[in-house]
């Protein structure tokens, strides 16, 4: 097709998409909708969108868009797609809007992406039949719109006349059902033969296509399918997807469906089984005879020897962290000039000055950095009351600096504290480590 070969819309197209417009919409709006006509472009059947909308008691018609049966472009003319508010059309050259919108500029634009294409009645679907090769198409019986979609598949596969004339609409833009229908006769015949059966049931493919393979009963077929689309688009069903597949798939939803449960019930309880290190190949576990009884068994027994296990990490924890604390005992300091530094013998300890003082000490990753020796927390007390927090001291093993020194509500702590910090503790800490170093 050619730019120069696209014509206005001839008066009888005109004609037919008032009368549909008027059936279909029999109180004008000035909502915008779209119809759609077959011509021919430079030897090419092509459908021409038109854009519709009524305005101070007229309706206004504009060509839009222009698709080929042949062609791998298309032609667009102030039309455009958004993915929240859908196809916008630009209506400055009719006059009915006041100012020209970014995107319209009264002239026909090439572009590339075929789906750029809104649903659109199309007015004259037996214009196809003038052309040689789409003349026993049978376009003029199919009652959808996607009116190319269909001559495109029956330019490649005729078999798509017989699904038409058949009453297999739906099934008549299948490409794996044409594909299947060229290379197998048998399928073709198996089919067709089912009329009535496949027009009153909307099956899927899938189930069509496995229902003819293995000559199972196809509502059987189609519940499974039903079943098994939105399972396998669950990303948290990962662990489940890698142990049911095929008939053990099927013989899964059949077992969640006898014993009443929910399949997210069955991942926790799978989930539980994994953690307790059972083998999930064995029958016995993947299928228990009780499912609520040894649901709630596993769950149980993951959840104690998950406590077990971070018992154990924590005592690992408590003993590292004391360990830690020991090596660096010597840059406590024990002063006489009023205050006292005390290390941080746990997490424990981290926990209870957080609580004390009101602020993070106790739950940000003071632990870990004090576990890797990067740096160490040091709580500052009055020497005669060294009960009583005041304040507390993070202190760089890698800098050999302190990081931040921070008193109730993180407030900055009175001066002759930052004193004895900065000029008498700091410098003894400094010297303390190098001996430990040593």
């Amino acid at each position: 097709m050619k730019m120069d070969k696209i014509k206005p819309i001839p008066k009888y197209i005109l004609n037919k998409i008032k009368r549909y417009d008027k059936e279909f919409n029999p109180t004008p709006n000035s909502n915008r909708r779209f119809y759609a006509y077959l011509t021919k472009n430079d030897g090419e059947l092509v459908k021409v969108t038109v854009a519709v909308k009524n305005y101070k008691g007229k309706l206004y018609c504009k060509q839009v868009l222009v698709h080929g049966t042949e062609s791998k472009y298309i032609y667009g003319k102030d039309i455009v797609y958004y993915t929240i508010a859908g196809y916008i059309v630009g209506w400055y050259a009719e006059g009915i809007q006041r100012y020209q919108k970014h995107f319209e500029d009264d002239s026909w634009g090439v572009g590339y992406n075929l789906k750029f294409e809104p649903y659109a009645l199309v007015v004259n679907k037996e214009y196809a039949l003038k052309f040689p090769k789409f003349k026993y198409s049978a376009i003029d019986k199919y009652p959808y719109a996607d009116v190319l979609k269909y001559l495109k598949l029956y330019a490649q596969y005729p078999q798509a006349e017989y699904l038409v004339k058949g009453g297999y609409y739906r099934l008549a833009t299948s490409k794996m059902i044409l594909q299947k229908m060229k290379k197998d006769k048998s399928f073709h015949k198996w089919l067709t033969s089912k009329n009535k059966y496949f027009i009153e049931n909307h099956y899927y493919i899938e189930t069509i296509l496995e229902g003819y393979k293995t000559k199972r009963p196809l509502d059987e077929l189609q519940a499974f399918i039903y079943q098994k689309r939105p399972f396998m688009l669950e990303k948290d069903y990962k662990p489940l997807k890698t142990v049911f597949k095929g008939k053990t798939l099927e013989r899964f939803f059949n077992y969640i469906k006898e014993q009443k449960t929910q399949i997210r019930t069955y991942l926790d309880y799978f989930n539980a089984c994994t953690d307790l290190q059972l083998n999930m190949t064995r029958d016995k576990n993947l299928f228990p005879h009780d499912f609520k009884y040894w649901h709630d068994t596993r769950i149980e027994e993951a959840h104690l020897r998950k406590a077990e296990i971070d018992e154990r990490k924590r005592q690992e924890m408590f003993k590292s962290f004391g360990i830690i604390a020991n090596k660096y005992l010597p840059l406590q300091e024990f002063s006489k000039h009023g205050y006292i530094v005390i290390i941080a013998k746990s997490p424990t300890d981290l926990e209870n000055e957080g609580e004390y003082l009101h602020h993070c000490v106790g739950r940000g990753t003071y632990s870990q950095k004090f576990l890797k020796e990067q740096s160490l927390i040091f709580f500052i007390r009055k020497k005669k009351n060294p009960n009583t927090p005041i304040a507390t001291l993070e202190y760089s093993l890698e800098n050999h600096q302190i990081l931040q020194c921070r008193g109730d509500h993180n407030k900055t702590p009175q001066k002759s504290l930052l004193n004895f910090v900065n000029d008498m503790w700091l410098p003894f800490a400094n010297q303390q480590l190098k001996q430990i170093a040593a």
